[in-house]
């Protein structure tokens, strides 16, 4: 396969941000959903001014994978007040790490999440944690494999529907 840039996204990058985030969510997640509570989702979760706090939170960073100049895949990770839950300062939390599926099983995530682990050791954090989708099998054993233990639940509203999240966290050797 050929060379992955993973660059960090700025605010000029607001469109194919929202593209791609759409795209991946979209590919990931409609099966297992209503049409209605996906479409809520990915209009309110990928809006303009979301996104736009979001890139310009300084709390929050995002990555893209690009791949000959087109973007395959990103990452979002968070600090301080921008996580979602948790807020320790000693803490990075990986919020999104989303591949497009022709891309799937091509070491694109793992790329994804060194970027996140490279961002929480430049940073000198204790630990990484994030939420998983109990249903989501294969990223719960991404996760497994890379060294993540689960800790706790919480729930994850998608529309009108609740959902279990594990969370999950792995310990870094400063």
């Amino acid at each position: 396969m050929a060379d992955i840039e993973i660059k960090r996204i700025t605010i000029n990058d607001l469109a194919q941000l929202q593209k791609i985030g759409r795209k991946t969510f979209e590919e990931t997640f409609s099966d297992s959903n209503s049409e209605e509570n996906m479409k809520d989702y990915l209009e309110k979760g990928f809006s303009t001014e979301k996104l736009t706090a979001e890139l310009n939170s300084k709390d929050s960073e995002f990555y893209f994978a690009i791949l000959e100049n087109d973007v395959i895949g990103y990452l979002k990770v968070n600090f301080g007040e921008s996580q979602t839950e948790l807020k320790d300062d000693k803490a990075l939390e990986i919020e999104r790490i989303y591949v497009s599926k022709e891309f799937h099983g091509k070491k694109i995530g793992q790329l994804l999440y060194d970027k996140a682990i490279e961002v929480a050791t430049q940073k000198n954090n204790d630990y990484v944690w994030l939420g998983v989708w109990e249903k989501n099998l294969r990223a719960i054993g991404f996760y497994k494999k890379n060294g993540f233990v689960e800790f706790d639940k919480h729930i994850f509203k998608l529309g009108n529907e609740e959902q279990t999240d594990l969370m999950m966290k792995l310990k870094l050797a400063n």
